[in-house]
């Protein structure tokens, strides 16, 4: 999908259209099926488009959810496989209170939760620290 923006050659406003490439804008336009949506003109060209570039230091969503993720587990000890039980015996009083985080199935993480564990599932996969270059 192509966003342009387009100007009515007979009012003169200015109006944003999608099209699936551009070549679609052009056939589209050749066969006179745009029009204005102010006027009903089909005297409508693509108008000059400023480029749509993000705001100094605005990252992509996705890399401020891994960075956000990142900050929340670096006070995290990673215990793989052995989550289910690590949380369980913390949570028992069994062994030392502190934050991890590690592997489990959807059931298993349900069991924990039902048995009143604090378990939250985390939005991205996390590598094992075994397996960092």
């Amino acid at each position: 999908m192509i966003v342009f923006d387009l100007q009515c050659s007979d009012g003169g406003e200015t109006f944003e259209v999608w099209f699936r490439s551009s070549s679609d804008f052009d056939e589209q336009s050749a066969g006179g099926l745009i029009e204005c949506p102010f006027c009903g003109s089909i005297k409508v060209a693509k108008a000059p488009m400023a480029p749509r570039l993000p705001r100094k230091g605005a990252s992509d969503p996705l890399a401020r959810l891994a960075a956000a993720q990142a900050e929340l587990l670096k006070n995290s000890r990673w215990v793989g496989d052995q989550f289910v039980n690590t949380a369980r015996a913390i949570h028992a009083g069994e062994a030392e209170p502190e934050q991890v985080h590690g592997n489990a199935t959807i059931a298993q993480a349900k069991s924990l939760a039902e048995d009143g564990v604090p378990v939250a599932p985390l939005p991205l996969p996390v590598v094992p620290p075994s397996q960092v270059n």
